[in-house]
């Protein structure tokens, strides 16, 4: 009869030690059902399940006890009956989500709260992977950056609360919290999706032609309006757009000098791109723009509004149709299709309402930097870092992109 026994070893990691390991279950025939390793700061926390006849029981002790003592390790047996085995393997085919810890700094209390959550809608966590660079104690807070990936697995009592928890927690303590089920399509992505003013760019656009054109103040009352539902997006867009009625295309072309990126944005872009994704910019803002961000960062696609000029003025009319909410969800699915790409493979970033749409139907979608009502109504909120924050999303390690 065969015997089944999880082997926990404890203590300083050394080169060779697997292999050491290995060959004296070899030796007795072993055959390994599990197995797990994690290394912090040089400690080592390593677990093997082995099956083997049960007359090896006794010699496969005695020569582990053997080498973990010259090795100077801790090593603990818990012979496993066959029942409670297959019950494992069984619970081993619950769903498995990935909850993603953001924060320039980690504080144990934040990785508590997330863990009590997590708790009280019955999951439990099974792996912890850091997916940042070692933090060094000597760096500047601004510099800092911190990113802790949680396999978990169970049933979520309340999906929908959980993450309005995870929501609350991450806008009280300073952290983005992203949960994600841990499917094929987490790192199949193929397509990134951007909105432009305020997410690539840091700027509105609009709001700075407005300032070069004294009407500023306008604007600014115009937008609020939209935002509090008075009026929608299309009329509010024209109203705005009929304020800079006598600009001058220099006034573009100034800004378009001088457009300040998001910090990480083109990190990222140019992380996405060497692993073969598309890149577009669908933006609610001008295509003047799109175009030089085109250029400027390799984006592939771009859809955006223009503004109708006469000898070089504008005239404060729009130009063809508005790139409004519907239009970028239409032209994100449309961009995917001619791709070959499905609405899972996609990634969707944005801030405002007019995103909505597109973040909705994403496969992944982000809310960065955004309003309150935008990160409520996302599935995933980044907010304490860069663009480049969406890689940890994905599961990429900051030692993938060393040299980007």
């Amino acid at each position: 009869m065969s015997t089944i026994l999880l082997i926990q070893v404890r203590g300083e990691d050394r080169r060779g030690l697997l292999t050491q390991m290995t060959s004296i279950v070899a030796a007795k025939g072993g055959v390994i059902l599990d197995a797990a390793q994690s290394i912090i700061h040089d400690g080592l926390n390593l677990g093997m399940v082995v099956s083997f006849e049960s007359e090896a029981l006794g010699d496969l002790i005695k020569d582990l006890l053997f080498q973990c003592q010259e090795l100077g390790l801790t090593i603990k047996f818990k012979p496993l009956d066959h029942q409670s085995y297959e019950k494992w393997v069984e619970r081993s085919q619950e769903d498995r989500f990935i909850i993603t810890l953001l924060s320039r700094e980690l504080g144990a209390s934040q990785m508590n709260h997330a863990c009590s959550i997590l708790l009280e809608h019955g999951l439990n966590v099974e792996t912890i992977r850091r997916l940042s660079h070692p933090q060094s104690t000597d760096l500047a807070e601004g510099q800092r950056r911190m990113c802790v990936e949680m396999g978990v697995r169970g049933q979520p009592h309340d999906l929908e609360k959980l993450k309005e928890r995870f929501l609350t927690i991450g806008s009280q303590e300073g952290i983005d919290l992203a949960f994600q089920k841990d499917d094929i399509y987490r790192r199949n992505r193929r397509l990134v999706v951007f909105d432009m003013d305020s997410t690539l760019l840091k700027i509105e656009v609009i709001d700075e032609l407005a300032r070069q054109m004294g009407v500023v103040d306008q604007v600014g009352a115009i937008t609020e309006a939209a935002m509090n539902g008075e009026i929608d997006f299309d009329e509010s867009f024209r109203r705005r757009v009929r304020l800079l009625k006598g600009m001058k295309k220099e006034v573009i072309d100034n800004i378009i000098a001088d457009m300040p990126l998001n910090d990480g944005a083109e990190r990222l872009i140019r992380a996405l791109k060497s692993v073969g994704y598309k890149v577009a910019i669908l933006s609610g803002g001008f295509i003047y723009f799109v175009e030089a961000l085109k250029k400027q960062l390799g984006v592939d696609y771009g859809h955006a509004n223009a503004l109708e000029f006469i000898d070089g003025v504008a005239t404060g009319e729009v130009l063809g149709e508005i790139i409004n909410g519907d239009r970028k969800l239409h032209y994100m699915k449309k961009i995917a299709e001619g791709e070959g790409i499905g609405l899972k493979q996609v990634i969707a970033i944005g801030d405002g309402a007019n995103d909505l749409p597109m973040l909705t139907h994403a496969g992944l979608g982000v809310a960065f930097r955004a309003k309150a009502l935008v990160k409520a109504s996302a599935d995933h909120s980044l907010s304490t870092m860069g663009l480049d924050g969406v890689l940890y999303l994905l599961g990429f390690h900051d030692e993938e992109f060393r040299d980007i």
